[in-house]
């Protein structure tokens, strides 16, 4: 029998995955160590910037169309999202601590990872 939750053959079936922590119905499961999950304190710290900017494309656009007529000042109406950093998880009990930074492209991803804690949490 394999002590790894990712190998087949481990008997408890895994909940929730958030980077390298695995969580099941009665444990934590980190490289550092494994510890019950009812004693284990969750921490989610968001450390990513989200900014609005016009993209590349838009002002190519513009450029190209403001010589043949005003409407290419239209393109400057075009926003884009961008997010960059990353989050991070810490996961503490008595004697054991484990944190992961996991990078994230976009808001989805951020709010993704913050759901997988709640629901480790509970």
């Amino acid at each position: 029998m394999s002590t790894q939750p990712w190998m087949p053959g481990y008997p408890a079936q895994t909940l929730v995955t958030i980077g390298d922590i695995v969580c099941t119905a009665e444990e934590v499961v980190t490289p550092s160590g494994r510890q019950p999950i009812g004693d284990v304190m969750w921490t989610f710290t968001d450390m990513s910037v989200t900014s609005n900017a016009i993209p590349t494309w838009a002002i190519v656009c513009t450029v190209v169309f403001f010589i043949f007529c005003l409407l290419g000042l239209l393109f400057l109406l075009a926003k884009e999202e961008r997010t960059v950093g990353y989050v991070q998880i810490v996961v503490q009990g008595h004697h054991f601590l484990h944190t992961v930074q996991l990078p994230v492209a976009n808001r989805f991803q951020v709010n993704d990872y913050g759901a997988r804690v709640n629901y480790a949490r509970s």
